[in-house]
């Protein structure tokens, strides 16, 4: 049965450096005070399945079965599926663990019946005792692709595959003219009590989200300040390739360069305390916070902190 919609947060998130923040808000929110958007960019499909990455990262965070120690994938994992297929000479450059071939093959069996992403996130979401309510961006499929030196390459190719080594020079999202973004999202954001932006990939966990049609208006018209969370802490990424990305894009990799590339979307910004220089002389409201998140409490801490903070600022109305 779906959470009732009323006032809530509405939360963008990525995927491994997203959900760290994801969880900490969990953990200060009721199961009704909270929606999670989650970029479906990088969905792709593969040996039959189809695979949400940051959705997945995001359900076994919030239902406490991630490996820890990668931030990805489910803990306690076994391997033999990805041993045997080896044996058989089929790709094994994206690693699907045999707990979470149980995931997959769920989500794939429901798309195949005719259910929507959204029904099929439930879904999953109950079965793992995941009361917050998780929403893909669109139930309609947009794919993220990479243009790089090495010529066009789908997302997973080349994050995963290819471990970002090749030089981006850009980005597009296929299918994206085409897509809707999920209903209760822009309901959400119709009554929103805030909107926040994880510290997640700018150009490719939260671009697909904002790009989708009819997204920056929403939010534009929505009531509810809108913060982000710096993901440059210092002059690096805390997790992923966004300051190799925003070096080979010609962009200087400091938080306020993230700052502008949301210029237009957001009311505040959280900079972690190693870019205190910067408080004060952006173009938006400033906060300064410990955001780098190594603990549960970290992630408490900050939760409670960017809600604080949100409730400092005045209606966009």
């Amino acid at each position: 049965m779906e959470t009732p919609i009323e006032s809530r947060y509405l939360i963008i998130t990525g995927g491994v450096g997203g959900a760290k923040l994801a969880l900490g808000l969990a953990h200060c929110l009721k199961p009704t005070e909270a929606l999670f958007a989650v970029n479906t960019g990088d969905d792709f499909e593969h040996l039959g399945f189809a695979i949400s990455p940051d959705l997945d990262t995001l359900i076994y965070t919030l239902a406490d079965m991630n490996n820890k120690e990668v931030g990805w994938g489910r803990m306690d994992e076994s391997w033999q599926f990805m041993d045997a297929l080896e044996q058989l000479g089929g790709p094994t450059w994206f690693k699907l663990g045999d707990r979470d071939l149980a995931l997959h093959t769920t989500r794939s069996r429901m798309l195949a019946d005719g259910a929507t992403l959204s029904e099929a996130t439930a879904h999953i979401c109950n079965s793992f005792g995941i009361s917050h309510r998780v929403v893909p961006m669109s139930d309609d499929p947009v794919r993220t692709t990479v243009h790089t030196n090495d010529g066009e390459l789908s997302f997973q190719h080349y994050f995963v595959r290819d471990r970002c080594q090749p030089q981006v020079t850009g980005f597009e999202f296929k299918g994206i003219e085409a897509a809707v973004p999920q209903p209760e999202i822009l309901t959400c954001l119709e009554n929103s009590r805030g909107v926040i932006i994880c510290p997640s990939n700018p150009f490719v966990s939260v671009d697909p989200l904002l790009n989708l049609p009819g997204m920056r208006h929403a939010l534009s018209q929505s009531p509810a300040p809108v913060v982000a969370v710096s993901p440059i802490v210092g002059g690096t990424a805390i997790k992923g390739p966004t300051a190799k990305m925003m070096r080979e894009l010609n962009i200087p990799v400091t938080a306020e360069q993230v700052a502008h590339h949301y210029r237009g979307v957001i009311d505040g910004f959280i900079l972690d305390e190693q870019d205190v220089s910067l408080h004060e002389t952006l173009d938006v409201t400033t906060y300064v916070a410990q955001t780098v998140m190594v603990t549960l409490q970290d992630r408490v801490e900050l939760g409670r902190t960017v809600l604080e903070f949100i409730n400092s600022l005045k209606s966009k109305t």
